[in-house]
């Protein structure tokens, strides 16, 4: 399997183990991971029979809202990390050696992210996804995610892949 990690974090894919299947032939992600994963499949040679998208970084925001999410990160970067993953769900930290930490099974932040990758994030276009062919595709959401545009990102996946909404759980798909 290859799998990417969310945006700003490493070691997340143990957390997900209950959704991910296990196959050289599957490509899986997190959120920010999930645009990674579809870029790869969209233009890999290699095989892959299904790509699994969990909690995929689907956002129906303006400019205004992307200004602000930019200028806060280049402001101060690891209150917006500890901010944004909080209100994805986190609620376990402690501070070490200066940097926030996660209580959580071996996940790390990954502090090199840039505000680059996060304008992505929130640009991505998932129209993109109309070019996959022969290719199972699984997408995972949670109820009450308060990260993605959820509404709008159901109704865009269900036309493209076998969607999987997991009641009363957040963006990292725990309630």
């Amino acid at each position: 399997m290859k799998y990417f990690s969310g945006f700003c974090l490493k070691n997340d894919k143990a957390f997900f183990n209950d959704y991910l299947e296990e196959s050289e032939f599957v490509v899986a992600g997190f959120s920010f991971g999930a645009q990674k994963a579809l870029e790869y499949v969209l233009n890999t040679d290699k095989r892959v029979d299904k790509l699994q998208l969990l909690s995929p970084a689907f956002f129906y925001v303006n400019q205004k809202f992307i200004d602000v999410n930019i200028n806060a990160f280049k402001k101060d970067k690891l209150s917006y990390i500890k901010t944004f993953l909080t209100k994805a769900g986190i609620s376990e930290w402690k501070m070490e050696n200066g940097k926030w930490k996660m209580d959580l099974n071996g996940i790390e932040i990954d502090y090199s992210c840039t505000e680059e990758e996060l304008y992505e994030m929130f640009t991505f276009n998932w129209e993109k996804i109309k070019e996959l062919k022969n290719i199972k595709i699984e997408v995972f959401l949670g109820e009450f995610d308060k990260i993605i545009s959820l509404k709008k990102a159901q109704n865009f996946f269900k036309n493209y892949a076998s969607v999987y909404y997991i009641k009363k759980a957040n963006h990292f798909l725990r309630s």
